[in-house]
């Protein structure tokens, strides 16, 4: 995934590729994106048109064939990333993997194969052969991969646990913050709130993720219909379940305090979060989520779902609020104490700002380079 779209991998690709280059490698960008000719950047972009998703990966395997040619080692950000590490090895070249999630979970959930199963029901249990297919599969693009680098503990540990993946083929490497720095956006919420033309009086809770069953987002409206009527929700992203969570939010008769925003342009992200009186993020699923990380360098509280890898940068009652991401009243009573306890927001805040540099770029962007380096060293 590539911006304008939304989603991790579309902060952290080019964030990545800016850093690589500037230690002196040549980079290039094989991207999903639904901009035929992105622009602003200082790296070649090869663009997979959105299609058919057959189609769509067909066309990324003979890119990546293509562009994998000259280079020294292929890094895949992509989870069904079968045909993607098929081609490098076709070309004979290195393999680096990043995981952010389990994607035979993501792809059996997705198709009604493991029911409503999280990710933890997932590993226990035995399901179908389409399940045990996509596994295997998964374990055999894994299994040609040179290293794997997994962006939380809880990830890395699926893998090792569930997988069979070798303990000292995959590490641990959070994602970083790649947004401006927190002096650089606009404090004035007052003002901010005027730009995006939200009303100065209201109270705001803001969501940022892809609009899809497990982000939660059912449940974020469950709990606005139990606050008070001053109290808004954004909705910032897109996906397949916008429209039934819109319907949701007429249902409930709270419509009028919903804005779904669409996907935002990245630049304006820090904007909604600084204009926000909370952030919250109740998904079933995160490996890291960069939106919380995103969140934690903008001083806005958090609440975030006790599942994953969100304890890895949410801490209960130290710098925000973890949650049931099942039970909307446990979350309604979550958002009603920080919007009505300033001197507790302020508390997380600055308990976050302590935490910052555990997801510094310079830091983790030089343990992925390492990473690479040793994975092409391993592979001559």
């Amino acid at each position: 995934m590539f911006p304008p779209d939304l989603g991790g991998p579309a902060v952290y690709v080019p964030s990545i590729a800016r850093f690589l280059m500037e230690r002196g490698h040549e980079v290039k960008v094989v991207a999903f994106c639904s901009e035929p000719d992105p622009q602003g950047f200082d790296f070649p972009i090869h663009v997979v048109p959105r299609g058919a998703l057959p189609l769509r990966y067909l066309k990324a395997f003979f890119a990546v064939l293509k562009e994998a040619r000259d280079v020294d080692i292929v890094y895949v950000q992509e989870h069904l990333a079968l045909l993607h590490v098929l081609a490098a090895k076709l070309r004979g070249k290195p393999v680096v993997i990043r995981i952010m999630v389990d994607g035979s979970w993501e792809i059996a959930h997705r198709k009604g194969w493991c029911g409503d199963d999280d990710i933890v029901a997932f590993q226990a249990k035995d399901y179908d052969w389409r399940v045990r297919l996509t596994r295997f599969l998964q374990r055999t693009w894994w299994g040609w991969c040179t290293h794997i680098i997994s962006c939380s503990e809880f990830l890395r540990q699926i893998l090792i646990r569930n997988h069979g993946v070798p303990s000292n083929k995959v590490q641990k490497i959070f994602n970083a913050y790649h947004g401006r720095r927190p002096d650089e956006v606009p404090s004035d919420v007052a003002a901010i709130r005027a730009d995006l033309g939200l009303r100065g009086e209201g109270r705001y809770v803001l969501t940022i993720c892809r609009l899809m069953v497990w982000k939660g987002v059912a449940g974020i409206l469950e709990a606005l219909a139990q606050l008070p009527e001053d109290v808004h929700l954004l909705v910032a992203g897109d996906g397949d379940m916008e429209e039934p969570w819109r319907q949701l939010s007429r249902d409930l008769g709270i419509d009028d305090r919903v804005t779904f925003l669409g996907n935002v342009p990245h630049a304006r992200i820090p904007l909604y979060v600084r204009a926000s009186d909370v952030f919250v993020l109740n998904s079933r699923y995160e490996g890291l989520s960069h939106t919380l990380l995103e969140v934690l360098h903008l001083d806005t509280p958090m609440i975030a779902s006790d599942v994953c890898g969100n304890p890895e940068v949410v801490q209960h009652e130290l710098n925000g609020l973890l949650v049931d991401p099942h039970s909307p009243t446990e979350l309604a009573a979550a958002i009603s104490r920080l919007l009505e306890d300033p001197q507790l927001c302020a508390e997380f805040v600055a308990a976050g700002r302590e935490r910052r540099a555990e997801f510094d770029r310079e830091a983790t962007f030089t343990q992925v380079e390492q990473a690479l380096l040793g994975a092409v060293e391993a592979g001559r």
